[in-house]
């Protein structure tokens, strides 16, 4: 147990309008990390929440404290990698999580995450939907086939050596996504997707966990039609530049 309590794991949670989801994340984080007994801290980015987001995120600050919840707000919303890229500034840890605010995380399986990179000595963990006894729940059929479908034209194409790309749940160590980030050009839902190619490149190792993706619980989905359309544009680019 000594070797464990050296690592520490700074969460990512980039926010916009969750005010709702909030508060359960971060209990089931700190109560996740808690019993796992290992050391963490969640950074918040909240990208200017019309919602109150930022002042549920200040009361949350007062009950956990200033040194395991930290926030680093943005006026704007302005993007799912640059988020990560303010919010990595400021993270002490070196391990970090990224991982959805919105409840469709579980944070349960952050030790498993864990457990397989010590195992494995991976520079990756990533949260797969599709092997072993992950999957996901709430979805219609054609979220389920979007999601199944640009896995599928991704897999052919890029051969990735990963079964899950486009999911946003994982486990980096701090220097590694700090390169990745560097390499990475893609904005939106392919940005996930570019890190695992450009670590597969890079020769970093990548681990898997099994997980259970649930659709949100409250609030409106991310993803819409033009989301779609960007994604397949930024992984055709991403099949002419790899």
């Amino acid at each position: 147990m000594a070797a464990r309590s050296a690592d520490k794991f700074s969460v990512l949670l980039p926010t916009y309008n969750e005010r709702q989801n909030l508060p359960l994340v971060v209990w089931l984080l700190a109560r996740t990390f808690r019993e796992s007994g290992n050391s963490f801290e969640i950074i918040i980015i909240d990208d200017g929440s019309p919602d109150g987001t930022q002042e549920i995120a200040e009361q949350l600050q007062k009950i956990y404290g200033s040194d395991k919840i930290l926030l680093r707000p943005r006026a704007k919303k302005l993007g799912l990698g640059t988020a990560y890229i303010h919010g990595m500034k400021h993270a002490t840890g070196n391990f970090i999580v990224i991982m959805d605010a919105d409840l469709s995380h579980h944070p349960k399986f952050i030790p498993e995450f864990i457990r397989k990179q010590k195992e494995g000595n991976f520079d990756i963990v990533s949260g797969t939907r599709y092997k072993g006894n992950g999957g996901v729940y709430g979805w219609d059929l054609k979220r389920k086939l979007i999601s199944r479908g640009a896995n599928f034209v991704t897999q052919v194409l890029l051969r990735p050596g990963a079964s899950d790309l486009t999911g946003s749940f994982r486990l980096y160590r701090k220097e590694v996504l700090e390169k990745l980030m560097e390499k990475c050009v893609s904005k939106g839902y392919v940005f996930q997707m570019e890190m695992i190619v450009r670590a597969r490149q890079l020769g970093y190792t990548i681990g898997e966990v099994p997980i259970s993706f649930v659709d949100r619980v409250y609030g409106e989905s991310k993803l819409g039609g033009n989301e779609i359309v960007s994604f397949l544009k930024g992984l055709l680019t991403l099949f002419a530049t790899t």
